[in-house]
């Protein structure tokens, strides 16, 4: 089998046979009319909010005339805010379907529902871990739990491991190629295979097409891990059933949920994640059906189709915005699902894990590689064939990052009407009430994910207790706030250096509990606060009673060195695990898999000059 050319990545893939007929998504497990039927209902739902929240915040601009900063900061308003207002629809579809519908899995994934759970696995997959430059013991780690959990379900056969290492620094390559020989019995013997590229062509993307290229003719699916990454063999063995029993499904991603931490940040974040994925997902699912996501791993793809239709194109001119595309996955699904395969999510939890990032600047710095490679996707937004709900979904992972950058400019603008003391004629009252109104809207989310938990039996106690759970809701949700603005700052000064050529590098990331230095705080984080200052300072000085509402914002920014440190302190980690805190259902009650996991090395907290994203 051969690769297409990048040309052909970007012409149509010609007429493709559906299984069910044109009435029926690929597989004939759903109805396509019904799924267009949602996606209609949805828009309709999304514009009608859209209006309402347009049609007030024009009253409180418009109340005493249009200026040229009223002008920007609407204009900056409908920018930003329907991908608030999506989420918001998304979480209240969920929770909706969650505990109204008798049958919320056979509405959303029918594909799920019908499923023999003793059926022989009589199709081979590769399970491919993806390595650059991290910890090898930990890593390896997961893999031989991995494989422990595939051979406990008796069809371990069927599996094979591969480590394909795109490590740079020798020292660890040396580390990743002892432990492997060491570990190999424990990965499967002959079933594992450790292969190291000298070149980081193509980033992950190239990586896991050199392998499909060289050995994936021998497998029917592969499952791309990152080194976080965790699976049990139960999980892994549904998964493969669901794809074996639908050959017109290209690829099935899980519902992947953090992992339990030691890191106050990533213990408070990972807490509502996780309360809010389940509504989230289900009600995206429930519209985006046969055009789900992908997140580039955790998932089962089916190999023939992705690398007959997958390879991504190299596009024109220099990084960061041309040559190899670094944000490989959802590009990859809409190819898929332009090849006619279904792309479908698991909207409910299932035993697949992966670690978050233990810090604000490891945060910031992850996000700002996916921002990267988001911005590339412009020049495939017009490739020939793509379904319309393919498009859309590309098009909303680049306005999911350019919404930041409008939300800062609607701040700015908002700086520069009270600076010029145009504020006549502005209502106040109704202000304070659309200001709140977006509160609410951006936190739905957060609290129909709550409410998912509060309404299923046994929610909450998987939780720890209501008294923990609400605690940990409370204080989750300021947590939120606080990060919103200062990830939205650095998001929109990186977007301005993008212009310019400034750019991340996919790199190994941190994933383990470490304590941040006040430098490193400082200098990742002196233009947040700076700008936060500026905000109460010109609202303060100008416009006294306005201050007050400033805070969110500015209050976040300027707080954002102090709040960094502490979320990173491993005594305030070791604290919140001891009492229990933030605790997700996998902490209380870990899997095997979990449980198979050795304790982290101690490291010294002072440890480690991180890489912060210039």
């Amino acid at each position: 089998m051969t690769d297409i050319t990048d040309q052909d990545v970007l012409a149509t893939s010609g007429a493709v046979a559906l299984a069910g007929g044109p009435s029926f998504t690929p597989t004939g497990a759903q109805s396509a009319r019904v799924l267009t039927m949602r996606r209609i209902f949805v828009t309709a739902l999304n514009l009608a909010t859209l209006g309402l929240l347009g049609w007030g915040v024009a009253g409180v601009l418009g109340a005493g005339g249009w200026s040229a900063t009223d002008i920007v900061i609407f204009a900056a308003f409908l920018f930003g805010a329907p991908w608030t207002v999506m989420g918001m629809w998304n979480a209240v579809i969920g929770v909706a379907l969650l505990h109204l519908s008798r049958n919320p899995l056979k509405a959303v994934a029918p594909h799920l529902t019908e499923v023999d759970e003793t059926a022989p696995i009589h199709m081979r997959t590769a399970v491919c871990m993806t390595l650059r430059n991290e910890d090898p013991a930990r890593a390896l780690a997961r893999l031989a739990a991995i494989r422990a959990s595939l051979d406990a379900t008796g069809w371990g056969g069927a599996y094979d491991i591969f480590a394909l290492s795109d490590t740079s620094d020798p020292e660890i390559a040396v580390e990743e190629e002892r432990l492997f020989a060491e570990m190999r019995a424990q990965l499967g013997g002959a079933r594992a295979t450790y292969r190291r590229r000298k070149k980081n062509t193509g980033y992950k993307a190239g990586n896991i097409r050199e392998f499909l290229r060289n050995q994936g003719a021998e497998y029917d699916f592969f499952l791309p891990l990152d080194s976080d990454s965790l699976m049990s063999g139960d999980a892994i063995l549904t998964m493969t059933r669901v794809m074996q029993a639908h050959p017109r499904l290209g690829l099935l991603q899980s519902l992947v949920v953090g992992a339990p931490s030691g890191s106050a940040f990533a213990r408070i974040f990972q807490f509502g994640m996780r309360h809010g994925m389940r509504s989230f997902t289900m009600g995206a699912a429930w519209w985006h059906g046969d055009c789900g996501p992908y997140w580039g791993h955790n998932a089962l793809v089916r190999v023939r189709p992705f690398r007959r239709h997958c390879r991504l194109p190299v596009l024109p001119g220099k990084p960061p915005l041309g040559g190899h595309i670094l944000s490989h996955d959802q590009l990859e699904a809409v190819l898929l699902r332009r090849a006619g395969y279904e792309v479908r999510v698991i909207p409910v939890e299932s035993e697949s894990f992966e670690d978050n990032p233990p810090t604000l600047l490891d945060f910031t710095r992850r996000d700002l590689r996916w921002c990267q490679g988001n911005m590339q996707y412009w020049r495939l937004l017009s490739a020939p064939g793509l379904k319309p709900m393919s498009r859309f979904q590309v098009f909303s992972a680049i306005m999911m990052y350019l919404g930041a950058p409008a939300w800062m400019a609607m701040i700015a603008a908002c700086l520069g009407k009270i600076w010029s003391d145009d504020l006549g004629g502005l209502d106040a009252g109704f202000a304070i009430v659309m200001f709140f109104t977006m509160v609410m809207v951006s936190l739905v989310p957060k609290l129909m994910g709550m409410l998912d938990v509060a309404l299923t039996p046994g929610g909450v106690a998987r939780y720890g207790g209501a008294g923990r759970f609400a605690l940990g809701g409370v204080v989750e949700t300021l947590f939120s706030m606080l990060l919103a603005p200062v990830v939205a700052f650095r998001v929109s000064l990186f977007l301005v250096g993008l212009l310019f050529g400034r750019a991340v590098h996919w790199n190994g990331q941190n994933r383990d509990v470490y304590a941040l230095s006040l430098g490193d705080a400082v200098r990742g984080l002196w233009m947040q606060t700076a700008f936060g200052a500026l905000i109460l300072g010109v609202a303060g000085a100008y416009a006294p009673a306005a201050a007050l509402w400033t805070l969110p914002v500015s209050g976040a920014l300027i707080l954002s060195i102090p709040f960094a440190l502490i979320t990173a302190s491993p005594a305030a980690g070791r604290a919140l695990t001891s009492l229990r805190l933030f605790a997700t259902p996998e902490e209380l009650a870990p899997t095997p898999e979990l449980l198979a996991l050795e304790p982290a090395k101690p490291r010294d907290e002072t440890d480690g000059a991180r890489e912060i994203a210039a």
